[in-house]
């Protein structure tokens, strides 16, 4: 493959996590490397910043400032949940986009997102060879929803895992103070997989993990359910109870969609729009059990809880943003970065990097195993333990100042032709 040169644009998209960021800078520091690579800017808001040639030059950041992106929450760059129409019917947006890339001499492009996202790369990537225009177009995952197809795991899931499971121990301490019984409903994120919910069980492994547990890829069957917080309240005086987010009856009609007329209002990728699950189940059980009942919404605290991330999460998300550019560099496109699960002789937990072709990862969703689930559909067994303690290992040194984490200050300088 013949040296391609030219300026490349970096964007963020969907969902922040905690990890995001180490994504991208490790995609920036990497990039600003390579002689290849003449200029490194990033688009603002994910692909609305090309669209509004909405770019900043980040060759003119601070290193410090840059550096602090790998400890710092949430998508620096600005995310957006917007969607490319298919190129067949209205190609207007994919014209756009190629006269910005045009218009910087930009020869690749890396998209640092989700499902959604890597629907929008690949759909990038096809319209630049269908048009004769060479520019390296790459998938650099992230998601804490972990539902990602091909790739072991996703990055960011390992830091909301470790939040999501501590969370669950210290609820779990603070509901059995009292000798007057409770019964608490936990909702954790999670539309149509059940990744998220499922890590609250690893608080099982201290002795403080949840009752009851509910993913997608079980049917909620509301009677059954509430038997089971019944049985565990009159046993123990206490119930702790985790409920993803996506729950859905047999039918497939999500729970939340019974309390909700929100719930059934879609966004520009046909998702729903979550949220106020906890409140509703907790409702259910008060009047069928006539217990206190409380219950609590993790909310964007699951996603954006940099201060508890996962070490190894950190790391390997920078590692995806470097092999990234590395591997576009080489002459790849039309590719995301995904992991591959490796032990050692001696056991040991390694990472290595693999490429996916964005084709057979747009658009489709990994669920929890059904065999990593109980017998009785309400909590997880020892292979997803086994599968997520590797991801949740080590803590990350952040910097303080005045006490309070010190994230990054981007200028933010805007891109100039």
């Amino acid at each position: 493959m013949s040296t391609l040169s030219g300026a490349c644009i970096i964007a963020q998209s969907g969902g922040p996590t905690a990890a995001i960021n180490a994504s991208t800078y490790g995609a920036i520091i990497t990039a600003m490397k390579r002689r290849e690579i003449t200029r490194v800017l990033g688009a603002r808001n994910g692909i609305r910043g090309v669209l509004d040639d909405n770019l900043v030059d980040l060759d003119k950041e601070e290193p410090y400032e840059l550096e602090l992106l790998k400890y710092t929450p949430s998508s620096a760059l600005g995310s957006c949940r917007y969607k490319l129409k298919d190129p067949s019917e209205d190609d207007s947006d994919y014209r756009r986009i190629l006269d910005i890339f045009v218009k910087y001499g930009v020869r690749y492009f890396f998209y640092n997102g989700g499902n959604d996202s890597m629907d929008t790369c690949n759909k990038i990537s096809k319209y630049c060879l269908e048009h004769g225009y060479e520019c390296r177009v790459m998938g650099i995952p992230k998601t804490i929803d972990n539902d990602l197809v091909e790739t072991d795991h996703c990055p960011g899931y390992g830091s909301a895992a470790k939040y999501i499971a501590t969370s669950m121990m210290e609820v779990y301490k603070d509901t059995h103070v009292y000798d007057i019984g409770t019964i608490t409903v936990i909702e954790v994120m999670g539309r149509n997989a059940g990744w998220l919910a499922a890590a609250s069980s690893l608080a099982s492994l201290k002795g403080c993990g949840p009752d009851l547990i509910y993913l997608p890829e079980v049917p909620f069957d509301f009677d059954k359910f509430l038997e089971g917080a019944d049985y565990f309240y009159k046993k123990n005086n206490h119930c702790v109870i985790v409920v993803s987010e996506g729950i859905r009856d047999k039918d497939g009609r999500y729970i939340v969609e019974y309390a909700s007329s929100q719930a059934r209002q879609k966004d520009s990728f046909g998702h729903a729009q979550m949220g106020g699950l906890a409140a509703y189940i907790a409702d259910a059980v008060k009047n069928h059990i006539g217990a206190k009942v409380r219950g609590i919404e993790l909310s964007l605290l699951q996603r954006c809880a940099s201060h508890w991330a996962s070490h190894t999460d950190i790391d390997e998300s920078f590692r995806a943003g470097r092999a990234a550019v590395e591997y576009a560099v080489e002459g790849l496109t039309g590719k995301m970065v995904g992991f591959q699960r490796v032990y050692d002789q001696g056991g040991n937990y390694r990472c290595d990097i693999k490429l996916i072709d964005l084709e057979k990862v747009a658009n489709k969703e990994k669920h929890v195993p059904i065999d990593w689930i109980n017998a009785t559909g309400d909590g997880l067994n020892e292979k997803f333990f086994d599968y997520a303690l590797p991801l949740i290992q080590g803590t990350v040194n952040i910097p303080i100042e005045d006490g309070l984490p010190r994230h990054a200050r981007l200028r933010m300088v805007k891109a100039m032709v």
